[in-house]
């Protein structure tokens, strides 16, 4: 019975060593992407693909539309803050409005009359949304400063953009996130 046993825990041992380097390695396959190259719309109107999403520090791709309660109340919560995120650590914000093409006409009267400072973009048809793997909005997506996707969080509640700040304030000193 004995030996049965310590079979069974060099096997399990055997199998932690194979399972855990696999696990790690799609982690960071999974947390090293790039933002997929798809055609949208700036605030304007005008054609902008999301290849052209750069920054020399660290990013923030924040989903949302105008009849979503907690993205509003995200990015209500980093505009009050944003002037001095981007005087810390270079941080651009680009805000991804997926309202539909029929609602999308809101979008630019909203945004100034909230005053965000954000680059303000247009995915009406879902097709960037769709190509990032998003599902519900909020859906924020944190990269560095060479455009690989280190973060993503969904939903919002009060002080999260408190720990998302937290993780840009590590990438703009070239720390690694965990």
């Amino acid at each position: 019975m004995l030996y049965l046993l310590d079979k069974h825990e060099s096997n399990i041992k055997k199998m932690k060593k194979i399972i855990l380097p696999l696990l790690l390695l799609s982690s960071a396959i999974c947390f090293a992407q790039t933002v997929p190259s798809v055609e949208i719309k700036n605030i304007d109107g005008k054609n902008f693909n999301t290849s052209n999403i750069k920054n020399e520090g660290p990013i923030i791709i924040d989903f949302w539309a105008t009849w979503c309660k907690p993205c509003i109340k995200e990015l209500e919560a980093i505009a009050e803050n944003y002037e001095d995120w981007q005087d810390e650590t270079g941080v651009k914000v680009y805000a991804v409005s997926i309202d539909n093409s029929r609602s999308m006409g809101k979008v630019a009267p909203f945004v100034n009359g909230k005053g965000w400072e954000y680059e303000v973009l247009l995915d009406p048809n879902s097709d960037f949304k769709r190509a990032m793997n998003v599902v519900n909005v909020p859906h924020v997506f944190l990269l560095d400063k060479n455009g690989k996707i280190v973060y993503q969080h969904t939903t919002y509640a009060e002080g999260d953009e408190e720990e998302l700040y937290e993780k840009v304030k590590k990438l703009a000193n070239g720390e690694k996130l965990h």
